[in-house]
């Protein structure tokens, strides 16, 4: 349901985030991940308006961030959203952070209505435990938990869960903040490969049943480099070389993480 590779926008904004959103599309990105915070709905829309894209052809993914959880605040939220990217639905709405101030059924709850209204297609989580995950899960109709995944971070709690619901994964920060273009293991699978690193590793992601990946990239030719992940096929003994690396590099720490798996 979620096209496997997307165009992340965190930390874009301006011309620069509505052009980048026009060249992702027309390189042929056909999935867009921003969020409230970002602060960037409006460069967001702008460049999907410009775009040689009909809307209905792009996934579009937005987020609410956990001081709005509440069941009005968390229609708010997605109305503002709306307003600011222009469009009449978004195709995934997120909680961006679990808050656990704030009881999950009522926001799923609120969520749910709003995705039955159609303002959003479908419905899911960001940042979420495997148990917090398993927890959404019982409560409402949600298809995905976006999490930091990449080579060098292990997420099989959750992709247990993802396995055992018929639900996906989506990852963010998928090259682990660049460290992957310097790793000699991957290096070497990328020359064997006539690939790059960085298309190894966004392989060695969408590679797997039910993952996805949002990879930002501020250059043309690196969204055309990471979308060329999807023609790259890893060999079973490439990947368990990656499957081998170490797993305990985690990029994002914040003061509202929860208890992470």
């Amino acid at each position: 349901m979620i096209p496997a590779l997307g165009f992340g926008t965190w930390r874009l904004s301006g011309k620069a985030c509505s052009d980048a959103v026009v060249d992702a599309l027309a390189a042929g990105y056909r999935h867009v991940d921003t969020a409230r915070t970002y602060g960037n709905e409006g460069d967001v829309g702008r460049g999907l308006r410009s775009s040689e894209v009909d809307r209905g052809d792009v996934f579009l993914v937005t987020k609410v961030w956990p001081d709005a959880l509440a069941p009005d605040r968390v229609r708010a939220s997605l109305e503002a959203s709306l307003r600011d990217l222009a469009v009449d639905y978004v195709d995934l709405f997120l909680i961006h952070w679990p808050n656990p101030r704030v009881p999950l059924a009522a926001t799923l709850e609120a969520m749910t209505a709003l995705r039955d209204e159609g303002a959003t297609r479908e419905i899911g989580v960001s940042n979420f435990t495997a148990a917090q995950f398993r927890e959404a899960l019982d409560l409402a109709p949600v298809i995905v938990n976006q999490v930091e995944y990449h080579v060098y971070l292990d997420q099989s709690a959750v992709l247990d869960v993802c396995r055992e619901r018929g639900v996906e994964l989506t990852a963010y920060r998928p090259l682990g903040k660049g460290d992957v273009t310097r790793d000699p293991v991957i290096a070497e699978i990328a020359a064997a490969r006539d690939a790059t690193p960085a298309q190894v590793a966004l392989a060695w992601l969408i590679g797997q049943e039910g993952v996805s990946a949002v990879p930002k990239a501020s250059s043309p030719e690196r969204r055309r480099e990471n979308l060329g992940a999807l023609s790259v096929e890893l060999s079973a003994d490439e990947r368990a070389a990656l499957d081998a690396l170490p797993k305990d590099r985690r990029a994002v720490e914040t003061q509202w993480s929860p208890d992470w798996d």
